[in-house]
């Protein structure tokens, strides 16, 4: 099978090193159109549960990623000058350059041409057996031809601004800051040992308020250096990420489609889908992409049976996900709602933002229903283990 690969990120490295696993015959190509080594982004993050999935499809590349990771299993919330802590699942942190540094050796070492500086465009598709559009929310291959793929583009209303910063968190820390305009915040994580991922949001009139949406770059940083100094501890936050001039404040785009292949040509990660980056969820459900859809080429030898499977697959598996990258978002759109909670309280519902009933439930009393639910699910867990003890002990026989 001949299968091209356009766009070097995450998804279609890992489809081009499962698709010359399964069949080292198969002649496979990878086409990204920037230089080599020069990705934009920071960190990202994945979860414990994804380090197990890619240990099963290919061990070598999720021993590197392994390798190559920083791990937290706490998070921290700072509210003005409050701050509390909890535990929670390990979460994993990792440089997309060297994420995709990792993916591109290992596809090179399997027989995959990885050609950088080369763009596809929709109008030359090279000949292949199968096109993935790899390409990004941007993608072009999938705009060619939006009407079949009954795309659909929704905005956010909060503004963002994807940052660098030279502190090195300890979790993944959330900071809350109070101005004269409203509220601005800041998601935090590390990904290597000097270096971590920093995520500012706020509302738009907050934005303008504060005049960031007219500062220069280095303005916009001196100033959100001074808000966030305390959870910074002096260190100071990185710009220009981006390899397309540079960081700028964005609204998030949240992208569906309707159907995910046409003919030969079939999308996968974000030129099929996008999730709030506030869930975390992108470079996972991207990966999970190509393990499907190398899974359905494996097992269906007919491509319209291979894509409809890893279609139905995969929108299936994405609901839940959709969902909680959904009602994450508009918690934030309404953070005035709950910010003025006790920060446990506050912190609390910040792991409950995925529930599609907080927004209708007063957030006081979400809180301590939430907390009754939970100990009764103690409760019930305390039943279960203790009726068969007492059963035996009313029967004369010991546990």
């Amino acid at each position: 099978m001949k299968v091209v690969c356009v766009g070097g990120g995450p998804a279609g490295l890992y489809l081009a090193i499962l698709l010359k696993r399964q069949d080292p015959a198969h002649d496979v190509t990878v086409h990204e159109r920037d230089a080599e080594g020069s990705t934009y982004g920071w960190g990202v993050t994945y979860w414990r549960g994804l380090l197990d999935r890619l240990h099963e499809h290919d061990p070598e590349s999720a021993r590197a990623l392994d390798a190559h990771s920083v791990r937290w299993d706490e998070g921290v919330a700072h509210v003005r000058d409050l701050t509390t802590r909890h535990r929670g699942d390990q979460g994993h942190g990792i440089g997309r350059h060297r994420l995709l540094e990792i993916l591109t050796d290992r596809a090179r070492a399997l027989g995959v041409h990885v050609a950088h500086e080369h763009e596809v465009g929709p109008d030359r598709l090279p000949a292949a057996d199968l096109v993935v559009a790899a390409d990004g929310v941007g993608s072009v291959l999938r705009a060619r031809h939006a009407g079949h793929f009954g795309t659909e583009v929704t905005t956010g209303r909060n503004r963002y601004i994807w940052l660098g910063t030279t502190k090195v968190f300890d979790a993944f820390t959330f900071a809350f800051v109070e101005t004269g305009h409203g509220w601005i915040w800041c998601y935090g994580y590390p990904f290597d040992g000097g270096r971590s991922t920093c995520v500012v949001e706020c509302a738009p009139e907050t934005l303008t308020g504060l005049g960031l949406d007219r500062a220069d770059e280095a303005e916009a940083l001196t100033l959100l250096e001074q808000l966030f100094a305390t959870v910074l501890d002096g260190h100071r936050l990185i710009g220009g990420a981006s390899a397309r001039g540079g960081a700028q404040w964005l609204t998030f785009r949240t992208l569906t489609n309707r159907t995910w292949y046409r003919g030969n040509l079939v999308l996968v990660g974000d030129a099929a889908h996008t999730t709030h980056y506030s869930i975390g969820a992108g470079t996972t459900l991207a990966l999970e992409d190509a393990i499907v859809l190398a899974a359905a080429l494996r097992e269906h030898a007919a491509l319209p049976q291979a894509l409809a499977r890893y279609e139905r697959e995969r929108m299936s598996a994405l609901l839940p996900a959709q969902s909680a990258a959904r009602h994450s978002a508009q918690w934030y759109e309404d953070l005035p709602r709950y910010i003025h909670l006790p920060p446990e309280r506050m912190f609390a519902l910040l792991g409950q933002r995925h529930s599609p009933l907080l927004p209708y439930v007063p957030p006081q009393l979400y809180y301590r229903l939430d907390r009754a639910a939970g100990q009764l699910e103690t409760l019930r867990r305390f039943k279960r283990w203790l009726g068969p003890k007492l059963a035996r002990a009313a029967h004369g026989r010991t546990p």
